[in-house]
């Protein structure tokens, strides 16, 4: 045997003499975490304007539901879960959802929460703080609009294409809708537009739209007015002509049908405020709840000309 080959052989034994390790992994690259494919939104009008705009691939859903009053929202260990579940979690903001912080808290939820309203201006109101109703202003949906599609945008980049597609279409909508809202209250003096309503919900509309709205309720319903308030909401319906009172789908009918048979006033019809109705109502979309209540609107108070 030559050197040459009993150095191989020893060299070649030494290593089967060795303990045979598992090959380690080879390191991935740092990837994105993933996201779940979901959004839940605070109340329906806030999830069905989301809707409108998510790509096909997202789902969205809503805590608290068509004709259902957010405002006395109490959430339960389900919709805890639900959030804790959640790939983005939306909400209106302007202090409409005082639950939220507590319930996003609890549920172990990591994620970014996004502030519809952000940008927004809001009315004020001395003591009643600030008005949260800003999608009651067709205007001020497009920030709605602009501010979900930015955050679903940064959350799921891989849909940016179908989302900007989706959010001009809707922009185009409500900017269409907001003209025939204009167009048929023009049509109704300016003196005639006084309408009574369960609670203050209407603030955004009636200074966009020029619409005069009072209620015996202020911003939110947790409290029942005081019989002081009532007498003088009905001393100046009797005063002022008021003819038009309208109740609210989140709202017990009977007190605004009080008012109205101690006024000497009609009852115009249901308007809706802070929620959808059900699926296959007159309001089942937000687009569809601004259209109705402008109609209902107008066809009452034309009808007191």
């Amino acid at each position: 045997m030559t050197p040459m080959n009993r150095r191989n052989l020893i060299r070649n034994a030494a290593m089967a003499a060795l303990p045979v390790w598992p090959a380690l992994p080879v390191r991935a690259q740092t990837q994105a975490p993933v996201v779940a494919p979901n959004i839940v939104a605070s109340f329906s009008i806030l999830a069905d304007m989301t809707r409108e705009i998510a790509p096909a691939a997202l789902e969205v859903s809503a805590l608290v539901g068509p004709n259902s009053d957010a405002h006395v929202f109490e959430p339960t260990p389900a919709h805890g879960k639900r959030l804790a579940q959640a790939g983005l979690v939306v909400v209106n903001g302007l202090g409409f959802e005082g639950w939220i912080d507590r319930l996003v808290k609890v549920s172990g939820y990591r994620g970014p929460v996004v502030v519809a309203s952000r940008g927004i201006s809001p009315r004020q109101g001395g003591d009643h703080g600030t008005d949260p109703h800003a999608w009651q202003d067709l205007t001020l949906a497009r920030r709605y609009v602009a501010n979900l599609r930015d955050a679903i945008a940064e959350r799921w980049p891989q849909h940016q294409a179908e989302l900007k597609e989706r959010s001009a279409a809707y922009l185009q909508r409500i900017d269409g809708l907001d003209r025939q809202v204009r167009e048929q209250l023009g049509a109704i003096p300016r003196a005639q537009r006084r309408v009574i309503t369960s609670h203050d919900a209407f603030g955004y509309y009636a200074a966009a739209y020029g619409v005069d709205f009072l209620a015996p309720q202020g911003w939110n319903t947790h409290s029942e007015p005081s019989a002081a308030a009532v007498a003088r909401l009905i001393r100046q319906i009797k005063q002022d002509g008021v003819r038009a009172l309208f109740v609210e789908n989140i709202s017990d009918p009977r007190m605004i049908q009080r008012i109205a048979q101690e006024a000497g006033a009609q009852v115009g019809g249901t308007l809706y405020s802070d929620a959808l109705s059900a699926a296959g109502g007159p309001a089942e979309t937000y687009l569809k709840l601004f259209a109705h209540n402008t109609r209902t609107l107008v066809a009452a108070l034309s009808a007191t000309r």
